[in-house]
C-alpha cells in the first residue's frame, strides 16, 4: 500500500521552497524583475481575495497557500451565475478568481481583468497544450466547437481589450482546471446499458431525467442527444444559429410536455440530492457530484458515451485594480496555484489540473493511477476532505485522462446568439 507523503498526499511544502522554486522558474525565463523585491518586503498583511465556484474555491487550498506564501489567501465560493454578476459589478472586491472559459467572452474588453505577463508564469511550459496551443500531445487538433481554451487564452497586448488568435506574451488567465463532462446515471436503476447521449431523451426514462438550468449547457446537452438520435445535425453545437436554436427548443418543449424531465437543477447540492434520492436516474451532472453521491454509499456512474464528452475549463484571472505589491502577490499565488497542491485537491473530486505533472507530485501512486491513468484503485481513496470515496478495485468512469479529454466533442460556450438563446431558454423553462 502506498503511503501519502503528508496527510494531504504531497511532500511538505515550505514557504522557502515555494519561493525558491518560483524565483528559479522566473529567473530561468530571463524575467526576474519583481520577485526578489517582493519577498524582501513585508507581505504578512497582504490579503488576496480569491473567488470561484464551490468545487474549486475550497478552503483548505487557501489555507495551504497562506502557509506556503506568507500572506493570506481567502477563498469565497459562489455559484457560477452569481460569480459572473460579481465579476461584472463588484470586481474591485475580488483580487483573483477561477474564471470559466465562456465567462471570458463577457469580461474581456470591459476593464474587469488585467492580462498576466507570460514571462512571469512559472508553470506555463507545464500547462496542457490543449490550453496553450489548441492541440493534444500527439499533435491532433482539439475540437473548436464552443469556447475552446486556445481561442480565449491570449490577449493581444498588455491592455487586454481583445482576444488574440495566436500565442502572445500576455494571458487573459493562467490555465488551471479542466474536465470532460458527460451524463450521470444510477446504474442500479436504469435497467439497461447507457451508451449514447440519445438516452437522455429516451421515453424509457420519462420523468426520471434532469438538466442543468443553464441555457448554453442545458441546450448543448440536449443538442448532443438530438444529434445522436439522428434528429438534427448542427454546424457547431457550441455556437448555434437562430434557426438551430429554434429547432432545438421546439424539440425540447415537445419532450418537456411529454413529462420527460423531472427537474432542472441550478446548484451542486440539488443535482446530488436528485440522484441520491432516485428521483432522477440520468441527468446532466458534474464529476464531484457523482463522487458526492458515491460517498453516501449509493451507486452512481459518470457514464462515457460514444459521441464524446462536453469539455470545459477554468483559468485563474487577476482583476484590473491590482497594482504594486498586491499584484506581485497575486501573480505569486497564481504560480503557487499551478505548482501541484491545488491540482491534487481537485483531482480527488474528479477534476484535472491544467498542469497534471505538477499535481502528480502531491498525489500518492494509487491516487494518480486511479484518477489519471484509469487503473483500478489499489486502496481506499479519499475525497479532498479525507472522507473515503473510492473502494479498492473501482475503475474511474471514462477511463484514463487522455481517453476523456482526448474525446471532447464540444466545449461549454457563450454563443453569438446568447441573448436570443437565453430568452428562448427562459420561455422553455416557464412553459
Amino acid at each position: 500500500m502506498s503511503q501519502p507523503k503528508t496527510p494531504l498526499g504531497g511532500p511538505p511544502a515550505t514557504r522557502r521552497t515555494v519561493i525558491k522554486t518560483a524565483i528559479g522558474a522566473v529567473a530561468g525565463s530571463g524575467a526576474i524583475t519583481g520577485f526578489p523585491t517582493l519577498w524582501a518586503q513585508n507581505i504578512k498583511d497582504v490579503v488576496i481575495q480569491h473567488n470561484g465556484p464551490p468545487v474549486t474555491a475550497i478552503g483548505l487550498i487557501g489555507e495551504q497557500a497562506s502557509k506556503d506564501l506568507g500572506f493570506t489567501v481567502r477563498m469565497q465560493a459562489s455559484e457560477n451565475a452569481d460569480l459572473l454578476n460579481r465579476f461584472l459589478t463588484q470586481s474591485s472586491a475580488i483580487d483573483t478568481a477561477d474564471i470559466s472559459l465562456p465567462f471570458l467572452k463577457y469580461l474581456i474588453g470591459r476593464d474587469v481583468l488585467q492580462p498576466i505577463p507570460r514571462a512571469r508564469v512559472a508553470h506555463y511550459e507545464q500547462s496542457m497544450p490543449l490550453f496553450t496551443r489548441g492541440k493534444y500531445p500527439d499533435g491532433r487538433i482539439a475540437s473548436q466547437q464552443g469556447v475552446a481554451p486556445f481561442g480565449v487564452l491570449y490577449a493581444i497586448n498588455a491592455e487586454g481589450k481583445a482576444f488574440a488568435k495566436e500565442e502572445t506574451e500576455w494571458l487573459n488567465g493562467i490555465p488551471s482546471v479542466t474536465n470532460a463532462d458527460t451524463l450521470g446515471i444510477r446504474p442500479d436503476l436504469v435497467s439497461r446499458p447507457i451508451t449514447s447521449w440519445a438516452d437522455l431523451l429516451d421515453p424509457a426514462f420519462k420523468g426520471k431525467t434532469a438538466l442543468q438550468d443553464q441555457p448554453s449547457v442545458g441546450t448543448i446537452d440536449v443538442a448532443m442527444a438530438v444529434e445522436a438520435r439522428g434528429g438534427l445535425t448542427y454546424g457547431n453545437k457550441g455556437n448555434m444559429t437562430r434557426a438551430e436554436i429554434d429547432k432545438t427548443m421546439a424539440i425540447m418543449r415537445e419532450v418537456k410536455a411529454s413529462g420527460q424531465f423531472r427537474s432542472f437543477w441550478t446548484t451542486f447540492d440539488q443535482s446530488v440530492n436528485l440522484m441520491a434520492s432516485g428521483e432522477v436516474v440520468i441527468q446532466s451532472m458534474w464529476s464531484p457530484a457523482v463522487s458526492a453521491v458515491r460517498t453516501r454509499g449509493i451507486s452512481c456512474t459518470y457514464q462515457p458515451l460514444k459521441e464524446g464528452f462536453r469539455g470545459w475549463g477554468y483559468v485563474l484571472g487577476m482583476m484590473k485594480h491590482l497594482t504594486g505589491l498586491k499584484r506581485d502577490c497575486a501573480i505569486e499565488f497564481a504560480n503557487w496555484y499551478g505548482s501541484g497542491f491545488q491540482g491534487a485537491v481537485i483531482a480527488r473530486q474528479g477534476y484535472y489540473s491544467a498542469q497534471p505533472e505538477n499535481a502528480r507530485k502531491f498525489l500518492t501512486a494509487a491516487e494518480w493511477d486511479y484518477w489519471y491513468d484509469g487503473k483500478p484503485a489499489a486502496e481506499v481513496l479519499n475525497d479532498p476532505f479525507g472522507k473515503p470515496s473510492i473502494k479498492p478495485g473501482e475503475i474511474r468512469d471514462g477511463g484514463a485522462f487522455m481517453q476523456r479529454v482526448g474525446n471532447i466533442a464540444v466545449w461549454n460556450s457563450v454563443m453569438d446568439e446568447d441573448r436570443y438563446l437565453t430568452r428562448k431558454w427562459n420561455e422553455f423553462i416557464t412553459s
